[in-house]
This record gives structure tokens, C-alpha cells and sequence, in this order.
């Protein structure tokens, strides 16, 4: 009963994201304790709150902005999975669709994994980041049936335009604000 239910992977993608914010949010928080304590605001807090509400609070921020990010980068990518599949699939039925599902399952293990690298700098990202290729790999091998040639090539170049325009997009973002922000603060 277990292997033929489709919906019981459906609950896989909501674990992923609360697991892997839950990580990075705990990493995060320590990041911000320390840099709190290193700028001497963390003894000012201690005496209005204890350290445990300190770093619950932190913890939950951190924890609820990183699930707001994530659960917008699965819509992101759901969207883009649908139309990269409207435009290139030769199947319309939804076929596909329910064949890339269990691909949840590889989020799932991913983030399992995360709790192991909370406390690492570089492998938490990386894990995220591998996750995400490992996912992006199946869905081409399950969609490779329903795609000509021409079409496999079209949704791999599509997605990777949309992730290459989307990332660099941001990061010119942020470095917009921190270059508005320091010329704010710095006379000159």
C-alpha cells in the first residue's frame, strides 16, 4: 500500500525545506551569537533575556527567513519545471510530472544530511548546492523520454539561463544595497 500511494512523497518537499532551514538557520545563528559577542552587544541582551531565549529567538528568525527563501526557490523551480516541460515535453497528460515526483526524495536525504553539516561553513552550501544538481539530473534522465534531442537541449540551456540569469541577477542586487550602504556610512 506504502509504494503504490503517489501522495505519500508529497509531504518530502515541506520536511526538505523545514530540515534545511533548520540548518542553516542554526548556523546562522551561532555565525550572528558570535559576531554579536565579538561586537560587545551579546552581554547587553544577557541582561534583559537569558542566553537560552537569545539563541531560541535568533534561532527562529534565522530558521523562518531561510524557509521563506526556500519555499520561494521551490516555487521558482516548480514553475520552471512545468513550463520548461510545456515548451519542450511531447507528452501534455502530466506524465512526467509524476514520473519526476519521487525526485522529493533526494531533497529529503539532503537535508537529513544537513543536520550532519550545521556546523560547517563551506559543506552546509555545498550540500544544498549538490543536492539541488542531484535533483536537476534526475528530472532530465525521467523527463528524457517524453524530450526529442532538440528538446533535451532546450530545457537543459533553459533552466541553466534562468539559474544563471536569477543568481547573478540577485548578487548584483545585494551588491548594489552594500555599495548604497557603505557610501552611506563612509564619509568621501
Amino acid at each position: 500500500m506504502l509504494g503504490k500511494n503517489t501522495y505519500l512523497t508529497g509531504y518530502f518537499p515541506l520536511f526538505a525545506i523545514i530540515l534545511f532551514s533548520s540548518s542553516f538557520g542554526y548556523y546562522t545563528e551561532a555565525y550572528l551569537i558570535g559576531q554579536l559577542k565579538r561586537l560587545g552587544i551579546y552581554r547587553g541582551m544577557t541582561e534583559l533575556f537569558s542566553n537560552v531565549q537569545i539563541e531560541l529567538a535568533l534561532w527562529f528568525i534565522c530558521t523562518l527567513l531561510f524557509f521563506m527563501l526556500f519555499a520561494a526557490l521551490k516555487l521558482i523551480s516548480d514553475t520552471l519545471i512545468e513550463l520548461s516541460l510545456f515548451f519542450f515535453s511531447k507528452e501534455g497528460e502530466g506524465a512526467t510530472l509524476n514520473q519526476i515526483r519521487g525526485g522529493s526524495s533526494i531533497f529529503l536525504v539532503g537535508s537529513l544530511c544537513s543536520i550532519l553539516l550545521v556546523k560547517s561553513t563551506i559543506l552546509l552550501p555545498i550540500l544544498f548546492v549538490l543536492t539541488a544538481f542531484i535533483y536537476f539530473f534526475y528530472f532530465v534522465y525521467k523527463a528524457g523520454s517524453a524530450l526529442t534531442t532538440a528538446g533535451m537541449f532546450g530545457l537543459i540551456f533553459m533552466h541553466m539561463l534562468f539559474w544563471a540569469c536569477f543568481t547573478l541577477g540577485v548578487l548584483y542586487a545585494v551588491l548594489q544595497v552594500y555599495k548604497a550602504f557603505m557610501s552611506s556610512i563612509l564619509p568621501g
